[in-house]
């Protein structure tokens, strides 16, 4: 069992910037797979990044690519998420995730943090 608790979230005005954080417990972290989703009030849940347990490979959705980074420090049992040139569509609550093997579909994650709301004012 992990349990996972996100931090870091706000407001802030667009083009600004935050780091978001997460925070795993109860049982070996290094080695599972950590990414970010995101959902809007009336939309989806969507994927957003991806990070493996070693963090040599991650994956972004086309629409944070470059603007978005994830990372992770094992020793602290923490997984990023740092947020640049943030937009208005970049509003949602933000979920932190882990599963045992590598995959970007939400369904197939086994834990989920409680969610940090970002709001990102025009």
């Amino acid at each position: 069992q992990v349990q996972l608790v996100e931090s870091g979230g706000g407001l802030v005005q667009a083009g600004g910037s935050l780091r978001l954080a997460c925070a795993a417990s109860g049982r070996t972290f290094s080695r599972y797979t950590m990414a970010w989703f995101r959902q809007a009030l009336g939309k989806e849940r969507e994927f957003v990044a991806a990070i493996r347990w070693s963090g040599g490979s991650t994956y972004y959705a086309d629409s944070v690519k470059g603007r978005f980074t994830i990372s992770r420090d094992n020793a602290k049992n923490t997984v990023y998420l740092q947020m640049n040139s943030l937009k208005s569509e970049d509003t949602a609550v933000y979920y932190c995730a882990a599963v045992a093997y590598y995959t970007f579909e939400a369904s197939e994650y086994d834990y989920w943090g409680q969610g940090t709301q970002v709001t990102v004012s025009s």
